[in-house]
């Protein structure tokens, strides 16, 4: 039998059709890795007729076998109602599985919902505690909201330098909102505070490398 990395393989090569041949058999006998593709082959409309039920389904076996991007995308779709009907109660149980199982997205959406306490209590600082573990692992939205939160004290203690640094590091990857934040921060601080501002952002930006892969949903809306 074909390995998932072959199905991967031609999958990256615009082979949908024969990447679903690959990965099909595999799902059914249970690989969550397998599982997960064809949930994201299903949600793309990629080799196959989008039906984001279908998707929802395969995701979801998925996660239930461990799959920790699948687990995120479960809790994408159950907070947003896509392919199953809306529960934040139950988007947020498998979101913050996904986070604690250290999946930079989930943490992302995780805090979103701890912010808008949706399907959990709200608490702020829990949201800014979880931005700031997506951020230390380079996800730039993340990096953006946390340095929006320090900008505004909002969940952790008011600190422009800790500001400067993840709205920067955000900035220079594109994140409009943190470049917008950022040059109304830069006008309140003092000349000592930037110059320790880019020592400390010189020495993450070292430190934290973007994330990427297949098949993720969109984030939350924050």
């Amino acid at each position: 039998m074909a390995t998932v990395d072959e199905g991967v393989s031609a999958y990256q090569a615009g082979a949908f059709d024969d990447a679903r041949k690959i990965w099909e058999p595999l799902a059914e006998a249970g690989d969550a890795d397998a599982q997960a593709w064809m949930g994201a082959l299903y949600a793309n409309g990629e080799g196959v007729e989008s039906d984001r039920s279908v998707a929802f389904a395969w995701y979801l076996r998925s996660a239930e076998n461990g799959n920790v991007l699948a687990m995120n995308n479960v809790g994408a779709m159950y907070a947003q109602g896509q392919g199953v009907s809306k529960d934040e109660t139950a988007a947020a149980q498998w979101l913050e599985k996904a986070a604690e199982a250290g999946d930079s997205y989930a943490q992302f959406n995780f805090a979103v919902m701890l912010t808008k306490g949706q399907g959990v209590e709200q608490d702020v600082a829990a949201a800014a505690e979880w931005y700031r573990r997506a951020s230390e692992n380079g996800h730039y939205p993340s990096q953006s909201r946390l340095g929006y939160m320090y900008a505004k004290g909002l969940g952790v203690e008011q600190d422009n330098i800790q500001a400067f640094v993840w709205l920067s590091l955000a900035g220079q990857h594109g994140i409009g909102t943190a470049l917008v934040e950022l040059e109304e921060l830069v006008k309140d601080m003092t000349p000592q505070e930037k110059a320790q501002a880019v020592d400390a952002m010189n020495a993450w930006r070292a430190r934290t490398a973007g994330v990427a892969g297949p098949s993720r949903l969109e984030p939350l809306p924050a």
